[in-house]
């Protein structure tokens, strides 16, 4: 079974029919191609992403590290996930020193976050400070009614419209938008899904 602790997914015995699981991989699959130099997963839960970055991109990695304020999920993911060049640390997103304490990225991942953070501003500025010029972001996150409106989630701060999403990268020079639905991910221009739950960047510095 899984266990799903604030959509933190920890695998008891990996169902490959979980379609919670299958979504999550999606994305770090997903951003296999826009791997290289240092990586940070920010709010890494227990590890399985960072740990398919590590064993996809050996090769175009230097390191990536995966931050997570809950200790058990970075303890469950230092005892499940090793790889060489693989690290968990335990850390708020939202810590204003953080990107002294961590240094800067060329690529941070950060999945179905943002809609858990009450102190939105910070989480991004931290993002900035952290990504190093030209670096790349890849971040998703559930549509809903909005900013300030109760979700049906009670994981959930609220959950941003469309609109509002792109709106908290106009910081970045260069974006491209895409929608997720299950497993399947596709650019926003074209898109034929009619039923759109999941936005996700890729932000370039």
């Amino acid at each position: 079974m899984l266990k799903d602790t604030g959509e933190r997914v920890i695998p008891e015995k990996m169902d490959i029919t979980n379609e919670l699981l299958i979504e999550h991989l999606a994305r770090y699959h997903f951003s296999v191609p826009h791997i290289y130099g240092r990586a940070l997963d920010f709010a890494t839960g227990v590890g399985y992403g960072a740990h398919v970055i590590a064993k996809k991109c050996k090769h175009e990695l230097d390191e990536i590290i995966g931050v997570d304020i809950d200790p058990n999920v970075i303890q469950y993911a230092k005892a499940n996930y090793y790889h060489p060049i693989s690290d968990f640390r335990l850390a708020d997103v939202t810590e204003p020193t953080l990107p002294d304490q961590l240094g800067t990225f060329d690529v941070i991942l950060s999945f179905e976050t943002i809609e858990h953070i009450k102190d939105e501003e910070q989480f991004m500025e931290n993002i900035y400070q952290l990504l190093k010029p030209g670096g790349t972001l890849i971040l998703s996150t559930p549509f809903g009614e909005g900013k300030g409106i109760p979700c049906g989630s009670p994981f959930h701060v609220h959950q941003m419209t469309e609109n509002e999403f792109v709106s908290m990268f106009d910081q970045f020079p260069k974006k491209k938008f895409f929608y997720q639905k299950g497993a399947l991910i596709e650019p926003k221009e074209g898109s034929q899904m009619d039923h759109k739950p999941i936005g996700i960047v890729i932000a370039y510095k």
